[in-house]
């Protein structure tokens, strides 16, 4: 039985790309919500953004800002990895990817408050 290297960079990554993806998953009906909302009336949008305000939204926007750059750094690494020449750059890449998302997280916190 062949057992996953559960101390590789790589395999965190892959748990980092496929946690990301199924959050971002979850957040499409909140959007399609507010785009409905949109579609429906003024009045329904601005209720929706009113309660968009709270602690709560603030910090699943940061989230959603923090998965979305994980997703992209991860997906961006897979795409180097199938296109380039083989090289030894894989914890390179990885590192880059997790500065980025925090980074932008980070960024996203200090322009929020």
């Amino acid at each position: 039985m062949i057992r996953p290297a559960r101390n590789h960079p790589g395999f965190w990554a892959f748990v980092a790309h496929r946690v990301s993806g199924v959050a971002l998953v979850l957040f499409l009906p909140l959007h399609f919500l507010a785009l409905g909302l949109a579609l429906e009336s003024d009045a329904a949008l601005e209720g929706f953004l009113a309660a968009t305000e709270h602690p709560a939204f603030v910090i699943g926007e940061w989230g959603l800002v923090t998965f979305l750059t994980i997703h992209l750094a991860a997906g961006t690494r897979v795409m180097l990895l199938e296109l380039l020449p083989w090289r030894d750059t894989r914890k390179g890449l990885i590192a880059f990817g997790a500065v980025l998302a925090v980074a932008v997280g980070a960024v996203f916190l200090v322009r929020a408050g």
